[in-house]
């Protein structure tokens, strides 16, 4: 019997030994649906050996648009100049009534705070302080410190500190402010961004557009060194793309997503998260599929070359420190091998005087990707929207933003997909995402990003487009329509109404875009450096 016996117990051994190799390995539930920042690509490959991959072409493929311009751009143009009936400044300067605004945040945070108070706030080392009180002189009387109580020996005037809810109305300013201004004398207004309702009358929405398109300018040393980036990326192209990757370890600990980094990267983030008790817990999932995390970079280059930009094309990268550092931004790379940011094309003796300022550092990016060919932006932050607003009103130039909540369920089975299929998805889902004019309706979404009340149209040149040959298959603004190859794939954009002037309580409205959106607004932190992070 042990002969048989020992056998039967070698072949269940054999037998074990065989199933153990021909068996699946293990699902690791920590990693899906992602593989952290591998990639799952062939860049310019003509075939793929092994598991599925996508491949990749090197050139951009056809497009059915001009990828470095908007359809119809030459319609509109923005329009910011004060009506008739809007008084003049010394019309209704009121004596010894004075309002003080403290901003908060990086550079972007600050912006918006200044547009909509037209305050030349304290940050002359950033903008030209002079030209901005000059260029508004004749709509606003604008001082650069407060008078002495009795002239010049007497005490400085003290002003009376509050704050307003966010999105104040017109009507809330009379009732909240102006009483208090009145016994006062002087009142600061602090955590001033977004303090302003986005519901106003024309001629104050035009004031807004002045300040910010017009009056804000950057330092003499700022501008140059600004402008010496933007011709160093023409010298190398013709034209370029930027993009504002937003994928630093503290904003991605913000928005509570997940990138497949296993236990690693929650014990990473979750530390960072701790560090801000107003953040409420996430569940990761349920934000991508509401279209709150931001793209990987892999992600964000894969769509680009979906939409038809090639290995070829040159490319600024707008960011801080990448969660990941450079096994994160490889996949990127091999897509875009033209890879620049403001450290690889200036020098660091050039940088010394901006360096060791987070504001002056952003300004340089700002004037880089605000004189590019087509903007990207990963995030829904204050540089995106102020950037976005600032192209359309001077020309509609191409804003991309992805369209993640459409594009979520897209990436992890691209894999399973041909490139021509993958493409053809990804430009479906983008269509309305792109800073087309008339892509959004007048009036919907945030000011500083849809501008509409200061942006005209050519009413003369509209009736020439009009009566010009009809193409087939496009709408009235030039759109092909492409098939729509997805049940949950719409038309147009969601954009949220934003502000009602009746609910002053604090709160901005959830789901800005239907794409990236942090709703960081909504928690009102009062973390001075969380305030830092996530202001651009």
């Amino acid at each position: 019997m042990i002969p048989v016996i020992s056998a039967i117990s070698a072949a269940i051994l054999i037998l074990f030994t065989l199933l153990s190799f021909l068996a699946p390995s293990p699902v690791d539930t920590d990693h899906r649906p992602y593989k952290r920042f591998k990639s799952s690509f062939i860049a310019g490959a003509d075939g793929a050996i092994g598991e599925p991959v996508l491949r990749v072409p090197a050139d951009g493929g056809t497009s059915d648009r001009d990828l470095w311009s908007s359809r119809n751009y030459w319609l509109f143009h923005g329009c910011s100049n004060a009506s008739k009936k809007f008084q003049k400044a010394e019309a209704v300067t009121e004596p010894n009534r004075y309002l003080l605004i403290v901003t908060s945040g990086g550079l972007n945070q600050q912006r918006t705070g200044i547009t909509d108070a037209v305050d030349a706030s304290n940050f002359s080392e950033i903008f030209d302080v002079d030209r901005f009180i000059s260029y508004l002189s004749e709509d606003v009387k604008i001082i650069k410190q407060l008078p002495r109580k009795g002239g010049k020996g007497g005490k400085p005037l003290t002003p009376y500190t509050m704050r307003v809810p966010r999105k104040c109305s017109e009507r809330c300013y009379q009732n909240r402010v102006l009483p208090v201004l009145l016994k006062r004398h002087a009142v600061q207004l602090t955590k001033f961004d977004y303090r302003l309702s986005n519901r106003l009358e024309t001629d104050h929405q035009k004031l807004r557009c002045r300040v910010n398109y017009h009056a804000l300018k950057f330092t003499a040393p700022i501008l140059s060194m600004g402008e010496k980036l933007v011709h160093r990326m023409r010298m190398r192209s013709t034209h370029y793309i930027t993009l504002h990757l937003r994928f630093e370890p503290d904003m991605l600990a913000f928005s509570g997503c997940y990138y497949g980094g296993g236990k690693k990267e929650m014990k990473e983030l979750g530390s960072i998260r701790r560090r801000w008790k107003t953040l409420h817990r996430n569940n990761p999932d349920k934000a991508r599929r509401q279209g709150r995390c931001p793209l990987t970079p892999e992600e964000v280059g894969l769509m680009l070359r979906a939409l038809g930009y090639g290995s070829d094309v040159h490319i600024y990268v707008a960011s801080g420190e990448v969660y990941g550092g450079e096994e994160t931004l490889a996949p990127l790379k091999a897509l875009f091998p033209n890879y620049h940011s403001k450290e690889s094309i200036a020098t660091k003796e050039e940088l010394e005087s901006f360096s060791s300022f987070s504001s002056r550092m952003a300004a340089l990016d700002f004037i880089v990707c605000d004189e590019s060919d087509v903007f990207v932006t990963n995030n829904n932050g204050n540089m995106a929207k102020i950037l976005a607003g600032r192209r359309r009103y001077f020309g509609h130039k191409p804003t991309i933003r992805p369209n993640a909540k459409k594009l979520f369920r897209l990436f992890p089975n691209k894999n399973n997909m041909t490139w021509e299929e993958f493409a053809s998805r990804v430009r479906t889902r983008q269509r309305g995402f792109t800073g087309e004019p008339n892509e959004v309706r007048p009036g919907r979404g945030e000011f500083h990003e849809n501008p509409s009340a200061c942006i005209c149209e050519d009413s003369e040149a509209k009736i020439k487009k009009d009566f010009g040959p009809r193409k087939y298959g496009k709408d009235d603004i030039g759109i092909k329509r492409d098939v729509i190859d997805d049940p949950d794939v719409d038309d147009e954009p969601e954009w949220s109404d934003m502000d009602d002037d009746e609910d002053q309580n604090g709160h901005l409205e959830k789901g800005l875009f239907d794409g990236t959106g942090l709703d960081y607004e909504a928690m009102n932190p009062e973390d001075p450096e969380l305030e830092e992070i996530l202001s651009d």
